[in-house]
């Protein structure tokens, strides 16, 4: 593994963490089939597995053979996340993924397969523009800029705004402006577990940043 390579296997396994402590909130926020905390705890279980069994193989390799696991499972947050790996597997191909570039396989991953810029592989966009700032990193170039959706910075900057009236920090506003800019928005109960699996992998990137 390159010095500067990230090491999947320990970002995702503190995500199956975090959801495992909130698993039958969850459940109670799944008002239509009480086991989403349950399965969430499965994808993110089946992502970390998938690549402690390609140690050794490329990162691509490991995203894509976690992506044909979750294909196999039957919830529907499953398929999503699938689809959010089989897109950074493609995007990433040939390349290390690691600090410089991160934030991005946060933003597909969160994405479920929706279409990302690839004119802009800092990661486009209303999510990729906030996720870039809240952990502190260089905004788009104006170029990039240009890309971005404006509805969707609408969107986000409205979302960030009523959480903070709501008393939120603002972390917790951006985070929340973040999900609601994903492709898991659409669904409470699956915007609330987004929330924690994005807080989670932001904590683990900027405790990485300040090593």
């Amino acid at each position: 593994m390159s010095n500067n390579q990230i090491d999947l296997g320990p970002l995702f396994s503190q995500v199956v963490k975090t959801l495992a402590q909130q698993q039958s909130q969850l459940n109670k926020a799944d008002t239509q089939n009480h086991d989403h905390g349950d399965n969430m705890v499965q994808v993110f279980k089946t992502i970390t597995d998938a690549i402690e069994q390609k140690q050794g193989s490329s990162q691509t390799s490991q995203l894509d053979y976690a992506a044909e696991l979750l294909t196999q499972q039957n919830s529907g947050s499953a398929q999503l996340y699938a689809k959010g790996l089989q897109q950074a597997a493609s995007q990433f191909k040939g390349q290390n993924i690691d600090a410089g570039n991160i934030l991005q396989l946060i933003q597909l991953l969160l994405g479920g397969g929706q279409a990302a810029p690839s004119a802009a592989p800092s990661g486009a966009g209303a999510l990729g523009t906030l996720l870039t700032q809240l952990a502190g990193g260089q905004s788009a170039s104006s170029a990039d800029d240009d890309k971005i959706n404006m509805q969707d910075i609408l969107n986000a900057g409205l979302t960030y705004m009523t959480a903070k009236n709501q008393g939120a920090s603002t972390g917790e506003a951006l985070i929340k402006a973040l999900v609601a800019d994903s492709a898991m928005a659409p669904t409470p109960h699956r915007a609330q577990s987004s929330e924690l699996v994005l807080k989670t992998l932001l904590d683990v990137v900027s405790r990485m940043g300040g090593k």
